[in-house]
């Protein structure tokens, strides 16, 4: 791999780490951690191994979906073992070796309400800052080793490292560094992909200044899909019905292909139609339509807006406790009919009637909501429920509603309602939209604080059959 281009402050970032690490520096906190994060296929973890190459390097290898396991407890153990087995490879072997981990926040980040937070989770988090923490002294579960590991630096990489568990990128344990490419490390990296194929350098700069906007991984793609004309018409010349056997299990020589067409236009060309086929996965977001979520998003709405209007028609029911009560009407009111039975329309209009007379028609939405008493007929919304949401909303958090059927509860397998930050209004409507929708399933509240994005606070509200 001698061939492609390494960037020069990638390349000071990663030695400088790495080295620091195995230097005894007096009176030096080293960060074990270093998390190289930024926008996908920019080349962090390809740079990495060109790195190790560079510097002669070992490398022991986890990724994201080791960070999750049927059982609790393993992927924490995982860690502890690969970390046990880079640091008996420096002992043995006498070089450099570091702990790598791919995609990070992949496995262990939290990217919106929907995600699920599992044990495992946790405990990769509390076993990374352990081993940050203690980098020699790290034990495995059920056993105790006395003698000191030697310390292992950790390079992990990510996307967003914003959706990690704070405690764990502080500075101290994980020293962070944003990879973005500027133009002459671009240059540089794709003059590396197509150092075999002629092109001149300002071909080079020619096609990334083409496509400026474009991931490193694009130029990767853009030279395989020139073999593509060839592949495709070898597949002719052999016969859809017999390439599998030319290919797979054949006694004839591989087929060779030819140099394709590497020249500037055709390179646009082709490069042109991958980036429309990107703008159609872009506009087209048939994700959300099979997986209902703009219909779910939709018919929340739809909810809240129902349970609002529910409100307004009952607010008589509504208390006007933090101000003082409007002067009433001299007017007669119909708020009662004349006789005992009365009808479903005049009680209508005549509870709409009444509720003009009673409330300020200026009244927000928020301040209605702070001043709520009660419910309406037929909901499930109590005075209780609506004190927690305004507790938790008052103090600074967001508030999360979850729900949860009763068999996937034994699982704790909770899933995301919604999720509302400061608007009393809006958190109330949603949550008695929830317990109408959800009435058989169990149903909490959530504190979450913003800063730490962090739970801090979470109450069952509902149970069904009144369970404990």
């Amino acid at each position: 791999m001698s061939k492609y281009y390494i960037s020069p402050r990638f390349l000071d970032k990663l030695a400088v780490h790495i080295t620091k690490n195995f230097l005894n520096l007096p009176g030096v906190r080293v960060p074990l951690i270093l998390g190289i994060h930024g926008r996908k296929g920019e080349g962090k973890s390809f740079q990495c191994e060109l790195v190790y190459e560079r510097m002669g390097i070992e490398v022991v290898h986890m990724s994201a979906g080791e960070l999750e396991s049927p059982d609790a407890g393993d992927s924490a153990r995982l860690i502890r073992l690969r970390y046990r087995e880079a640091a008996e490879l420096i002992r043995v072997r006498g070089k450099m070796v570091a702990l790598m981990i791919n995609d990070l926040d992949a496995g262990a980040g939290r990217f919106d309400a929907t995600t699920q937070y599992t044990v495992n989770t946790q405990l990769v988090n509390g076993t990374l800052m352990n081993i940050a923490d203690n980098p020699t002294n790290v034990q495995l579960p059920g056993s105790y080793d006395s003698t000191p590991l030697h310390r292992v630096p950790i390079i992990v990489t990510g996307n967003d490292f914003s959706t990690l568990y704070a405690p764990l990128v502080r500075d101290g344990r994980m020293e962070k560094f944003y990879w973005e490419p500027d133009r002459p490390d671009r240059v540089g990296i794709v003059g590396g992909i197509f150092a075999q194929d002629g092109l001149s350098q300002s071909d080079i700069e020619q096609l990334v200044d083409t496509f400026p906007n474009q991931a490193i991984d694009f130029f990767g793609a853009l030279r395989s899909r020139l073999y593509d004309e060839q592949v495709r018409k070898f597949i002719h010349e052999v016969g859809f019905d017999q390439v599998s056997l030319r290919v797979v299990n054949s006694n004839d020589r591989p087929p060779e292909f030819q140099k394709p067409d590497f020249s500037l236009p055709h390179l646009k060309e082709l490069g042109n139609q991958m980036v429309t086929e990107q703008q159609r996965v872009e506009q087209m977001r048939l994700g959300r339509e099979y997986l209902g979520r703009e219909y779910n998003e939709t018919r929340r709405e739809d909810q809240t807006q129902l349970s609002e209007t529910s409100a307004s028609a009952t607010r008589q029911n509504w208390s006007v406790s933090d101000r003082p009560e409007p002067t009433r009407s001299t007017a007669p009111s119909n708020r009662y009919s004349s006789n005992g039975s009365g009808n479903g329309s005049s009680s209508s209009s005549n509870s709409a009637n009444s509720s003009s007379t009673y409330f300020d028609p200026h009244t927000s939405e928020s301040s209605r909501a702070s001043s709520y008493e009660g419910s309406g007929s037929g909901s499930r919304l109590g005075l209780e429920m609506v004190q927690q949401v305004r507790d938790i909303l008052r103090s600074g958090q967001k508030l999360g509603i979850e729900f949860v059927s009763d068999r996937r509860f034994r699982t704790n397998s909770w899933q995301s309602y919604a999720t509302v930050h400061g608007n009393e209004a809006e958190a109330i409507a949603a949550l008695e939209a929830c317990l109408n929708e959800h009435d058989r399933d169990y149903i909490r509240l959530v504190g979450i604080d913003p800063n730490a994005k962090q739970r801090v606070l979470e109450t069952i509200i509902q149970r069904p059959n009144g369970r404990n």
